[in-house]
C-alpha cells in the first residue's frame, strides 16, 4: 500500500486510539457533561452536626475491619467541611452538572421523619445554592448504598415495612430540595445493594442469603422507586418541573462462542442484571428469563414457590412506567458461557444465571481485578437498553477508571474516557437518546472495600493530609478541554459538528 493511499485511508475513517476508531463528530450543545462522587465516599463527618450512624459506618467498624487498610468513611475527602472548595473544583472543570448524594441518615437521624436535622437541611441547601450559583446542574441521589443502621436493625430491604420509610425521607428531600434540583435518582446500583450486602454478604449490612435475600431485597427496592416515583410525579413535580429516574449498573455480556447457547446465556446474564430493575420499571414485570429459570430451579430445589418474588396485578401496573430517565453507569463487561447446572442444588443468584464469566484475553487489563478496558460493551450496552426499553432516554451517570495512584500523569485514564466517549457518540449517532455523561469520580475518594487503595479521581487527595489537599491530574485538564470544545480528540479543530 503507497503512503499517500495509507494517508487518505487514515484520513477518510478518522483519528484511531489503539483499537478504535475515534468519532469526530461533537457532542450536542445541550449534552450535559458532569462528574459524581457520593456521600459517604466523600463527606466524611460521620458523627457531626446530628448525624446518625449509617449502615456503611457500622459495617467499617467492625472489628476485624472488612476494609483494606482498616480504612473508613469516617472523614473520607472531608467534603463535608470543603463543599466550597470542591465547588471550586468543578467549576474549574467546566462541569454542567454534579451527582452527588443525600445522607438519609445525616437528614433524619433516627431514621424517621420524627427528627429533621436541621444542621443537615442547611448544609445541602448550601451545596446545592453553591452549585446552582456556579451554573451547575445537581443530580440528585437519594440513596446510593448508605442506609440507616436503624432501618437495618428492622431487617433493612429485606422487609416491606421499609419502603414507606424510604418514601418518607423521599419526600422530605423533595420537601426542602425540589425547587433547586430538577433531576433525581431514587436509588444507586440496587443490583449491588442486593448482591452484595444481602447475598454474599461483603458489602454492608453483610448479610449471606444469597438466593432469597437478595431477591427480597431488589422487590423491596423496586417498589420503594415506584412509590417515590408516584409521590414526586403527583405531588412535586406540577410545581417543581424536576423528572426522576433510576441510577442502575450493568456490564454487558459477550458470548464466548457463537453457539446458540452461548448467545442465550449472554441475553440472559443480561436480563439477570440491568433487566432484573429495569423490566419491572418498564413494564412491570420481571424478565422473563429470571421468572422461569428461577421458578424451575426453585421447584427442583423443594421450594413451594418460587424465590423470585411476585407482583401482585395491582402492583404491577403501579410500578409500570415509573422512570422518566435510566441512569446507567457502566465500567467493564464480561464474557459469558452458557453452564446448564442439571442438577439445581446451588442457592445463589450466581448459580440462577446458569452462566461461566471470564474477560476476553484481548482486552486491555487494568491493575484492579476483573476490571479489563472494552469500549465497545458501552456502545453495545447503551444499544442493547434502547432495542429493549423502547428508545427511553439514558444519562450516564457512571463510568470511570481504576488505579493505585502511581502518577498524576494518568494517561490510561484519558484513554478510557476518550475512547468510551467515543463509542457512547457512535450510539448517539444510531438513534440512542443519550443526554448526558457523568465521570466517576471528581476526586480519589473511600471506595467501599478497597478503601482508598484504588482511586478513580481527576482529583488526586492525599488522605495522610489533615488538610485532605487535592491536586489536579492529568485527566482533570483533558476533561476539562472535552467538556468545554465537546470533542474528545487533542485538537478539537479536527472535531465536526
Amino acid at each position: 500500500m503507497s503512503l499517500k493511499y495509507m494517508l487518505i485511508t487514515f484520513l477518510l475513517v478518522g483519528i484511531t486510539a489503539g483499537d478504535i476508531v475515534l468519532n469526530k463528530k461533537r457532542f450536542p450543545k445541550d449534552f450535559m457533561f458532569g462528574v459524581g462522587t457520593s456521600t459517604y465516599q466523600i463527606e466524611g463527618a460521620w458523627n457531626e452536626d446530628g448525624k446518625g450512624e449509617s449502615n456503611w459506618d457500622h459495617f467499617v467498624h467492625q472489628i476485624p475491619s472488612p476494609i483494606a487498610n482498616n480504612d473508613t468513611g469516617d472523614i473520607a475527602c472531608d467534603s463535608y467541611h470543603k463543599m466550597k472548595e470542591d465547588v471550586a473544583l468543578l467549576k474549574y472543570l467546566g462541569v454542567k452538572h454534579y451527582r452527588f448524594s443525600l445522607s438519609w441518615s445525616r437528614i433524619l437521624p433516627t431514621g424517621y421523619t420524627n427528627k429533621i436535622n436541621k444542621a443537615a437541611i442547611k448544609y445541602y441547601k448550601s451545596l446545592i445554592r453553591e452549585l446552582t450559583d456556579n451554573d451547575i446542574e445537581p443530580i440528585v441521589t437519594l440513596l446510593h448504598y448508605d442506609t440507616p443502621q436503624v432501618m437495618e436493625g428492622m431487617g433493612g430491604w429485606t422487609t416491606d415495612w421499609i419502603i414507606d420509610r424510604y418514601v418518607e425521607y423521599a419526600a422530605v428531600c423533595f420537601e426542602n430540595f425540589g425547587a433547586d434540583v430538577k433531576y433525581w435518582l431514587t436509588f444507586n446500583e440496587a443490583f449491588f445493594m442486593c448482591t452484595l450486602g444481602y447475598g454474599i454478604g461483603s458489602h454492608a449490612p453483610g448479610r449471606k442469603a444469597s438466593g432469597i435475600g437478595d431477591y427480597i431485597c431488589a422487590h423491596n427496592i423496586i417498589k420503594a422507586h415506584a412509590k417515590a416515583f408516584h409521590i414526586y410525579h403527583d405531588i412535586y413535580k406540577p410545581v417543581q418541573k424536576g423528572s426522576i429516574g433510576i441510577s442502575l449498573v450493568s456490564i454487558y455480556a459477550e458470548p464466548k462462542s457463537d453457539s446458540d447457547e452461548d448467545k442465550e446465556a449472554a441475553e440472559r446474564m443480561m436480563f439477570f442484571n440491568f433487566g432484573w430493575f429495569a423490566s419491572p420499571i418498564m413494564f412491570g414485570s420481571y424478565p422473563y428469563q429470571m421468572d422461569i429459570l428461577i421458578s424451575e430451579r426453585s421447584y427442583v430445589q423443594g421450594f413451594l414457590q418460587s424465590r423470585l418474588p411476585a407482583f401482585t396485578e395491582e402492583e404491577k401496573d403501579y410500578i409500570a412506567g415509573t422512570t422518566d430517565f435510566f441512569g446507567l453507569n457502566y465500567y467493564s463487561s464480561v464474557v459469558v458461557q452458557n453452564l446448564r447446572d442439571f442438577q439445581d442444588l446451588d442457592l445463589s443468584w450466581e448459580a440462577d444465571v446458569e452462566v461461566i464469566q471470564s474477560q476476553d484475553p484481548s482486552w486491555e487489563n487494568t491493575t484492579i481485578d476483573q476490571f479489563a478496558v472494552y469500549p465497545d460493551g458501552l456502545y453495545k450496552l447503551v444499544k442493547w437498553i434502547s432495542n429493549n426499553y423502547n428508545n427511553v432516554s439514558i444519562i450516564i451517570t457512571e463510568n470511570g477508571y481504576p488505579d493505585k495512584g502511581e502518577s498524576l500523569d494518568d494517561d490510561k485514564r484519558i484513554s478510557y474516557i476518550q475512547r468510551h466517549l467515543s463509542k457512547l457518540r457512535d450510539a448517539m449517532d444510531e438513534g440512542v437518546q443519550v443526554f448526558g455523561y457523568t465521570f466517576w469520580s471528581l476526586m480519589d475518594n473511600f471506595e467501599w472495600l478497597s478503601g482508598f487503595t484504588t482511586k478513580y479521581g481527576l482529583f488526586e487527595v492525599d488522605f495522610s493530609s489533615p488538610n485532605r489537599t487535592r491536586t489536579a491530574k492529568k485527566s482533570a485538564d483533558y476533561v476539562k478541554k472535552v467538556y468545554e470544545s465537546r470533542c474528545i480528540l487533542d485538537d478539537s479543530s479536527e472535531c465536526y459538528g
